[in-house]
């Protein structure tokens, strides 16, 4: 028999770094797989403004072509992921065709109940719109940022950054982290935007179709612990 010794140091050597051993990084998520929409569902708004629209068909508007999913931005409305999330990293890329003059958009998270607003179901809306890209947007929802005195406007939570965009026509990407009641977004690598106490934890992830054209593409989601 043998028997080995093994100092106290060595032990609580040895257990400090198992406690520190980070968990391993789950995989992200395709939300959107390059060749359809399936993992997504639709709502449109009807052209008076005044109910939703439900002989359109999601073709109409939103497309595949080159592994992009392409939106046409007319009807109003937005598209939904069939799942709920929460805490978790989003990334995706979008862009606005060359030659235009950009247009509006946004990520809506957290999405929930239905026409909270108009055609905008209650959700969290993190801006896309050319030049405004990070704002943050209440709809039936609440958020805290710094310094709220002089960044609020009604609804709308101004971003930090100005010029984080790249020029139209050119890819942007954006970095969503929901985590809990906080959220954080980059635009191309820059910190844009961080609220907290959020309202809402928990939804679905939606896109508008908000009056312009544009492209999206290399949606992932990577749950966090």
């Amino acid at each position: 028999m043998y028997v080995f010794r093994v100092s106290l140091p060595a032990l609580l050597f040895a257990g400090a770094m198992l406690w520190a051993a980070p968990a391993a990084e789950k995989k992200p998520i395709a939300l959107f797989n390059g060749k359809d929409l399936t993992g997504w569902t639709h709502y449109f708004w009807d052209s008076a403004g005044r109910k939703q629209d439900t002989t359109t068909p999601i073709s109409a508007v939103w497309s595949v072509e080159n592994g992009e999913l392409v939106c046409q931005g007319r009807p109003v409305g937005y598209i939904r992921t069939v799942k709920d999330y929460a805490n978790y990293r989003l990334s995706l890329e979008w862009q606005w065709p060359a030659g235009s003059k950009g247009g509006n958009n946004g990520v809506l998270v957290h999405t929930t109940t239905p026409n909270a607003l108009g055609p905008w179901p209650k959700s969290i809306e993190v801006q896309l719109a050319s030049g405004n890209a990070g704002d943050f947007w209440v709809i039936g929802t609440t958020l805290e940022v710094p310094n709220v005195e002089k960044r609020r406007e009604g609804r709308r939570h101004l971003n930090l950054t100005d010029g984080s965009e790249k020029p139209i026509g050119e890819w942007n990407k954006m970095e969503i982290v929901a985590k809990g009641d906080e959220i954080i977004v980059h635009v191309n690598d820059e910190l844009v935007n961080h609220a907290t106490r959020c309202s809402e934890t928990k939804g679905a992830i939606s896109l508008q179709s908000e009056g312009a054209p544009v492209r999206f593409r290399n949606i992932y989601l990577t749950p966090l612990d």
